[in-house]
């Protein structure tokens, strides 16, 4: 056998070695990319939420943030596979990811303490930005890029990479289910930070060994990128292009939408941000595999099932069993993800355009994000866009934009005919479509074109099941509205009750204050009466009372959480109240006597300081409260970072000796008590806890019951709150920790209020 032949079987063996390693090489680089992605996402918008009230807004203008900055990195993945050789993007990727490193590790940028009370979303951006930006950047390329070197390599299944994508995506699912079990409630954010930048140094190393392999393995290495030199290979249409963007459109909009809706009634924290996001994800790794194991023809026949009765359930809301709904809400987003992530796949295109393609569809995403984050608040008064945007999903059915004219002119009628013979009833009886015109606008025409586009053939029967959505929305539209607002942190609605003797604040679907326009023989209230926690047989005012009793009178009193200015009424002259208020609607609201006369008859001179409590709080003299309310809720979740221990300390530093703290826990979903006994505990103050208790049903007269925990550094302080009617001790629970700001359970709340409710 000659040297030649030898060489040529040494050299080809080694190939063959090369290529064994190649698939393992890739889909390890990309599965640790993907989780450190998603593993960040969650962690550092955590470490955000102290400077933004906790708001789960905080989550929607990160989505968006995330997604731009995908968007950005796909854009760079593209322009280098389409302008550099393989060898040549292989040493500029690995050169901007080692640049990326002195960005870490992860934290808040300096200089970014305060947000502004205006514009607060692209503040966000920003600080996200100059944080993060340059690593997620450079860690979000790394998906399509890796894909393409993988195409090139001459492995058998080079010629359809895609399946890569699964394994991005996997380990995406990893993350983001592991942060909130396994990260989040044993580590501390420190820790998560340095962990993630470990792991970003042995990304790097993944990276080069994967470029090398490619250029090891590819013919050409150093040539200029391959171009199209076939139909099958030629860039795409406009139409295909447009029709990637809207695939992409719905699922990431129903994203941002799905969270915001059901973080605002339970917390603003990881656990709830990532499991929709899990599910998003998910889609992905089921639609891009080789094999799918869901046909995406069960998934087209369960989706008319799950969009009809899920729109009409956002539309109205649910308060009470939050869990049932949440299962609902989530299987029904998993279906129509699939849906619109199946077409996606099924119009995608061959290898030499992978690039191209995930940069339309990163397009699609941002668009999405940014229509539910940044424009939906402030284009309509209400969160109609979750219902709207699950009526959207069906133009994503195949054939569904290519209905003829004449039958989409006939359906149309036909969607017309129904929505105002199941709406006539309504407006015969009263029902005002003018209090929120521009949402009915918007429902009729999106109800009159998804009727005509719904399948190929639109059928009467589909027409009048999206007639009884759109009616549901135009009913919902007035429930005796007085106002409608939306800002950053929320709807804010003020209504009257059914019987008219009472105006009403809600907060997404929870009650926040309540005032009775009338005496029971109808002339009108010199007074008004504080209700619904804040009575004077409830516990919050037992605190005040008894601890200015205790007191001989107050000084300074602050308040955290305005609401709708209830407590001001049991001010007495001569002292000094002070508001604390992040939202400034709810300043507005809480201020205009058309709304609530609290503030203006009762203390129309008491100062509303505006901004996160953490930030305004600590900026008032130290040593001078006597007692410090603690009653800030975001529809009905809590903001964490006002319960934490480094919280507290802040509190305590503005308290007299004998100074008191009040905190209002009451909470449908979470038990807030065993957090804060261990941090009463860990600064060794006393703490008592008043239980909620209700003697009649709220809505005869709109008081209700609270749940209290007060905290002093010595018992003779709460001696007078401890001799009151249904006050104990609030002792520490085994194997509670105080909560921190660099750590918190909110998932073990979550268990601990289920057990309760079994228990009761």
């Amino acid at each position: 056998m000659s040297s030649s032949n030898i060489d040529q079987g040494v050299a080809g063996a080694r190939v063959t070695r090369s290529l064994s390693l190649a698939l393992p090489a890739f889909t390890s680089a990309i599965f640790v990319s993907a989780f450190l992605l998603f593993a960040v996402q969650p962690m550092f918008a955590k470490m955000v939420l102290p400077r933004l009230g906790g708001s789960p807004s905080v989550w929607s203008v990160a989505m968006c943030f995330f997604q731009a900055a995908l968007l950005i990195g796909y854009a760079y993945a593209h322009l280098l596979t389409r302008t550099l050789s393989l060898m040549s993007a292989v040493v500029v990727h690995v050169g901007i990811s080692l640049l990326a490193l002195v960005a870490l590790p992860i934290g808040l940028a300096v200089g970014w303490d305060r947000p502004p009370l205006d514009y607060t979303a692209f503040w966000l951006i920003g600080l996200f930005a100059v944080s993060i930006g340059i690593p997620f950047v450079a860690v979000s390329a790394n998906s399509p890029l890796l894909q393409v070197w993988f195409s090139r390599t001459g492995h058998p299944h080079a010629g359809d990479p895609y399946f890569l994508y699964g394994s991005s995506n996997v380990g995406s699912l990893i993350a983001l289910l592991g942060y909130p079990i396994l990260f989040e409630p044993f580590l501390r954010l420190q820790t998560q930070s340095a962990a993630w930048t470990a792991g970003y140094v042995v990304l790097i190393g993944l990276i080069a060994a994967c470029g090398a392999l490619a250029i090891v393995n590819a013919p050409g290495a150093r040539a200029a990128p391959p171009r199209a030199r076939s139909a099958s290979t030629e860039a795409a249409s406009w139409a295909r292009k447009f029709s990637w963007i809207g695939y992409a459109f719905v699922p990431s909009a129903l994203l941002v939408a799905l969270t915001a809706h059901i973080s605002t009634d339970v917390a603003a924290a990881p656990f709830l941000w990532v499991v929709p996001l899990a599910l998003f994800l998910l889609t992905f790794v089921i639609t891009f595999a080789r094999r799918p194991v869901i046909p995406h023809s069960l998934m087209l026949m369960l989706q008319p099932v799950v969009v009809i009765p899920l729109a009409i359930l956002a539309t109205w809301g649910q308060a009470q069993m939050w869990v049932l709904f949440l299962m609902l809400n989530l299987a029904g987003y998993f279906v129509v993800a699939m849906v619109c992530h199946g077409e996606l796949v099924r119009k995608r295109p061959a290898a030499t355009q992978l690039t191209g393609f995930y940069l339309w569809m990163s397009l699609g995403g941002v668009l999405g994000g940014a229509f539910a984050s940044l424009v939906a608040p402030h284009v309509f008064s209400t969160v109609i866009e979750y219902p709207v945007l699950l009526v959207v999903s069906l133009f994503a059915r195949p054939g569904a934009l290519t209905t003829p004219p004449r039958r989409w002119m006939r359906d149309l009628a036909i969607g017309l005919a129904a929505f105002v013979v199941l709406s006539l009833p309504m407006v015969l009886f009263g029902v005002n479509i003018m209090n929120s015109p521009r949402d009915v606008i918007v429902g009729l025409a999106l109800f009159s074109v998804a009727a005509a586009v719904y399948l190929k053939s639109p059928s009467l029967l589909t027409s009048l099941v999206l007639a009884v959505f759109l009616s549901a929305l135009l009913f919902q539209s007035d429930r005796n509205s007085v106002e409608t607002r939306r800002g950053f942190f929320g709807v804010h609605k003020v209504e009257l009750s059914p019987d008219g003797r009472y105006r009403l604040l809600f907060h997404g679907t929870t009650l926040h204050g309540a005032q009775r326009l009338a005496n029971e023989d109808g002339p009108p209230l010199e007074k008004p009466e504080p209700l619904t926690y804040y009575h004077d047989k409830g516990p919050l005012y037992q605190a005040i009372a008894e601890t200015r009793r205790a007191h001989g009178g107050f000084d300074k009193v602050g308040i955290i959480g305005l609401g709708s200015g209830s407590l001001a009424c049991w001010r007495q002259p001569g002292e000094a109240w002070r508001y604390f208020e992040i939202d400034p609607i709810i300043a507005d609201i809480a201020t205009d006597p058309k709304y609530f006369s609290f503030l203006s008859a009762c203390s129309p001179d008491l100062p509303i300081v505006l901004g996160d409590a953490r930030l305004t709080v600590a900026d008032e003299a130290d040593v001078s409260y006597d007692m410090l309310v603690v009653d800030a809720f975001s529809s009905d979740s809590i903001p964490v970072h006002l319960m934490t221990r480094e919280a507290f300390e802040m509190y305590l530093s503005k308290l007299r000796p004998d100074g008191v703290i009040a905190v209002h826990i009451s909470n449908r979903n979470m038990d807030l008590a065993p957090a804060l006994a261990a941090i009463g505990k860990s600064l060794g103050l006393t703490a008592l806890i008043h239980e909620a208790v209700n003697t009649e049903p709220v809505k005869l007269n709109y008081k209700s019951g609270a749940r209290v925990a007060v905290f002093g550094r010595d018992a003779e302080a709460l001696e007078a709150i401890a001799a009151s009617p249904g006050w104990r001790a609030l002792e520490p629970v085994s194997g509670v920790a105080a909560w921190t700001d660099d750590y918190s359970n909110i998932l073990g709340a979550i268990i601990s209020q289920m057990r309760a409710e079994k228990t009761d």
